[in-house]
Parts: C-alpha cells; sequence; structure tokens
C-alpha cells in the first residue's frame, strides 16, 4: 500500500524506527489480502490497517513491543468462542500478520523501493517471515533467528540485500519476479537453501506493481464519469478518441493521459509496446462500429481483464454479428461485456460509471453481482 510505505520510508530517512505490520497470508472470509499493512510509529501514529478493525487494538499492543524489543512476530488472529469479539474476525476469517521494526538498517532497501516507484518501475520486496527450526542437513546455517526479517529487494536495476543464502536469493528472485509481473504479493515457501520443498523458510512477497491500465474509448460525458471512478479505484486512466474537439485534457481532469488517435490503432501500438497486461480493463463506450469492430476484434483475442462496450442490445446484436464474421470465436466473444456493466437501473453519467465499475470488480474478483444477501458462503473471495 503505498501511504504505508511512504510512512515508512519518510520516518526512517528521518532516524525514526517504526513497527511495520503486514498480512502475509489469508484464509476464509478474512477482511483485507495479502499485503494490507499498518505501520506504528514511536509516537503512537498508526497508518494503514490490516482488517479493518477487527484486530487492530491487539495488534497495536503487539506493534509497540516488537518496536521496543526489535525482535519479529508472527501472529495469527482468527474466530474462536473465546475471542471472537476481542482480538478474534468476527467475519470467520483467518489471518497471519507479520510484525517487525523497521529502523535506518533498512534504509538501502527502503531507496531502492522508491527509487524505482519514481522512476514508474516495478519493485519488490522480499522479506523472511518464518524460519523453522533447521536440521544436520543444513550445515548450521538454518537457524531461525538469524533469518527472520532478512530482505531482498527487486527492481530493473537489479538487486538490494539477502535472504541469507545465493541459491535461496536465486530461487526467491525467480519467483517474486514472477509474482511482480502479476502484481501480487504472496507467500512462498523453500527450504533453507532454495529448495522448492515447501518447508523451512517462509518468505513474503510485497509487490509494488505499477498501477493497472484502464483505457476508455470514446470522449463522451460517459467517458468522463467512468474516468473519475477509474481513477478512484487505482486504475492509471487513459482517455482516447479520434476527435480532437472532444479529446481534450480540459474535459477530462481525472484521467492520467488523454490520447487522439483512432481508437485500434493507438490500442495495437499500446500492445506491441507491451504496455498491457492481464490486468488491463477496456471500456469502449463510442457505440460506432467505424470504431468498434476493429477495436473489439483486436481486443478480444488478447488476454485482458476486462473488454466492455457500451450500447443497445441492437447495437450489441450487430456488433456481435460483424466481430464474428471477422473470425472471433465464441469463446472471444464470450469475453466481451456488452451491454456494458450490471443491472442497476442507473440512467445519469454516474449511475452508469458505477455499474461498470461493478461489473470491472466482480470480473477482477469472481463476484456475482447479486445482492450479498442473496448470496451463501463467504463475503471476502481469495484471489
Amino acid at each position: 500500500m503505498p501511504d504505508v510505505f511512504d510512512e515508512v520510508h519518510r520516518r526512517c530517512r528521518d532516524g525514526e524506527p517504526v513497527a511495520l505490520a503486514t498480512v502475509v497470508a489469508t484464509w476464509h472470509s478474512a477482511p483485507q489480502p495479502p499485503g494490507a499493512a499498518m505501520v506504528v510509529a514511536t509516537d503512537g501514529t498508526v497508518t494503514g490497517s490490516v482488517s479493518g478493525g477487527c484486530v487492530e487494538a491487539d495488534l497495536y499492543e503487539r506493534a509497540r513491543l516488537v518496536l521496543d524489543t526489535g525482535e519479529p512476530e508472527l501472529c495469527r488472529y482468527g474466530i474462536s468462542d473465546d475471542d471472537a469479539y476481542t482480538v478474534g474476525l468476527t467475519c470467520g476469517g483467518i489471518l497471519d500478520v507479520f510484525v517487525e521494526r523497521v529502523d535506518t538498517s533498512a534504509l538501502p532497501v527502503l531507496e531502492a523501493v522508491a527509487a524505482a516507484r519514481r522512476g514508474g518501475h516495478p519493485a519488490a520486496i522480499v522479506t523472511c517471515v518464518a524460519a523453522d527450526a533447521g536440521n544436520s542437513s543444513d550445515g548450521g546455517s538454518a537457524d531461525p533467528a538469524r533469518r527472520l526479517g532478512r530482505r531482498l529487494v527487486l527492481t530493473d536495476e537489479g538487486s538490494v540485500g539477502s535472504l541469507g543464502d545465493d541459491r535461496l536469493d536465486d530461487a526467491a528472485s525467480a519467483d517474486a519476479l514472477g509474482l511482480l509481473a502479476a502484481g501480487r504479493s504472496a507467500m512462498l515457501r523453500y527450504g533453507y537453501h532454495g529448495q522448492r520443498r515447501g518447508g523451512g523458510i517462509g518468505l513474503f512477497v510485497t509487490a509494488y506493481a505499477n498501477p493497472p491500465r484502464m483505457i476508455v474509448f470514446g470522449a463522451i460525458d460517459f467517458a468522463a464519469a467512468v474516468a473519475r471512478i477509474g481513477a478512484f479505484l487505482g486504475y492509471r486512466v487513459t482517455v482516447c478518441d479520434a476527435r480532437p474537439v472532444f479529446a481534450t485534457a480540459r474535459r477530462f481532469p481525472e484521467a492520467d493521459e488523454v490520447v487522439v488517435q483512432w481508437p485500434h490503432r493507438y490500442l495495437r501500438t499500446e500492445l506491441a509496446a507491451g504496455r498491457l497486461d492481464e490486468r488491463t480493463v477496456l471500456c469502449v463506450l463510442t457505440h460506432d462500429p467505424r470504431f468498434d469492430v476493429p477495436l473489439l476484434e483486436l481486443a478480444l483475442r488478447h488476454p485482458l481483464a476486462y473488454v466492455g462496450a457500451m450500447g443497445s442490445r441492437r447495437t450489441h446484436d450487430e456488433r456481435h454479428k460483424l466481430l464474428s464474421e471477422a473470425g472471433l470465436s465464441p469463446a472471444q466473444l464470450a469475453r466481451l461485456a456488452s451491454p456494458i456493466g450490471l443491472d442497476l437501473g442507473g440512467r445519469t453519467p454516474e449511475e452508469t460509471a458505477v455499474s461498470v465499475a461493478a461489473q470491472i470488480v466482480a470480473a477482477r474478483w469472481g463476484g456475482t453481482g447479486h445482492p450479498l444477501a442473496a448470496v451463501d458462503g463467504p463475503i471476502h473471495r481469495p484471489g
């Protein structure tokens, strides 16, 4: 979480240690995903959250203790009859939270990540959060106390730090770069020398990836509302339209960029440059076949997260026919969200933008779009 990282970096740069609590694993209906974090400063200031309020009070006390002793701790929070309404999770989920002291000794790591982020480049911090007692085959190198809290940072410029073993560094780097490419934070497990046997060392990868992209095609009032809500959700938003009189930065102040170009040509350029990935969402709001058909034909041939197109059902049927004639398979056509958005009954551009955003979120996490009161099972899906 950028605000948490910035707080840690700022305070450590000023010579002040902090306690950093990071969610490293979740089960069932956990309220926050891996990577959610909370910082406790020496003056008692708290930044961030790991559960939305369920366990923060207890975690605050643990963080203060870790801040004093410097001894990291891996805490597990879950529901039970005894602690459900004290320090447990009433939602029924389970969280593993790693609490560590971060001070000026971590500045090389923090500076490397900060530099990467300033340049718009991804970075990952790999932290040892669990270390089982070693055995004779480890040659005495598997001292848990010596491993906990070690960090390795990966950026475009290379690596900074070490997890204590070259082979472990190599194995963790390869897997962490894969997580970074997907923009995911997650736990990895290895033997003490990088063996992929699932035991010994637990490493948590915190991914600071570039924001996912949202490209809105069609410089109309609905596009302005979609751009606003896209920025709110954390996307880097581009608005693209071939008509310069409509595609202006003044009309779309929340967009990171406004591009005047034929939509399919712009998309082809971005795909060829490798600037789109499986997190990218496209919202096609032009509802003009001159723009829509070549654009959607190209988009649906690539593994993007979401492709939605505005238009009436009649427009959808005609567009579907033209795309089929262009050679798209039934599976590719099935990926098209058209007419775009969920059925919320909205009419205004802002209400339409909410329905589009809701469909994007549902597609990301596997939601149904039904009222939660009508759905059984956990509220929060793993992802």
